[in-house]
């Protein structure tokens, strides 16, 4: 369900009060400059308050998925229009080798997944993917792209590292490749038509 009609407390079950995802709050590309040093948890913390606008249903944005299982929250996804993400903008990975217009509100962007610790391992991205394309698409985007991890057999993976989500969960939302801009990294992308 889209953020702003979940509680604020429903998302911070997600997040947890230790690990990655806690200290983030989903800020990384949000932020512009390095996210830990110009930021304060707290200030982290109400930024993400306001953009996700949990417990106003009538709010004309949010910043992402909240998901739920047999009624309990479990995980989220960040996804909105790209332009929403200052530090993606201005970092090279997503842009190299391509050249598009950074500035195109109808290109959306998924750059984070958080699953409640209790609930990870259970495969739970790959439905947060086809919710987040589906999201997208209603809200008027005219694609969405993902900037996913290519995981290798006996290679580890932490899930801090993962946050941005695994080539194969997009692949299976039907995303495609666009390019592949570092050894480890892809940009995914799924055009509305």
């Amino acid at each position: 369900m889209p953020a702003n009609e979940a509680s604020w407390d429903d998302l911070a079950a997600v997040f947890g009060t230790a690990d990655y995802a806690c200290r983030c709050r989903c800020q990384r590309f949000k932020v512009v400059g390095w996210v830990w040093r110009d930021t304060t948890q707290e200030e982290r913390d109400a930024m993400q308050r306001e953009q996700t606008a949990c417990g106003e249903p009538d709010a004309p944005s949010t910043s992402g998925l909240v998901a739920y299982l047999d009624g309990e929250p479990v995980g989220w996804v960040a996804v909105e229009p790209r332009t929403a993400y200052p530090k993606l903008r201005t970092s090279r990975v997503p842009w190299k080798g391509r050249d598009e217009d950074k500035d195109d509100d109808g290109v959306w962007a998924v750059t984070c997944f958080v699953v409640r610790k209790s609930h990870r391992g259970r495969g739970l991205t790959y439905p947060l993917a086809r919710a987040a394309v589906d999201f997208a698409r209603a809200r008027g985007a005219r694609a969405l792209e993902a900037y996913s991890m290519i995981t290798q057999p006996g290679k580890e993976i932490t899930w801090g590292e993962l946050h941005v989500g695994a080539r194969q969960v997009f692949e299976e939302a039907g995303f495609r490749e666009v390019t592949r801009p570092t050894v480890r990294r892809v940009v995914m992308r799924v055009d509305f038509g």
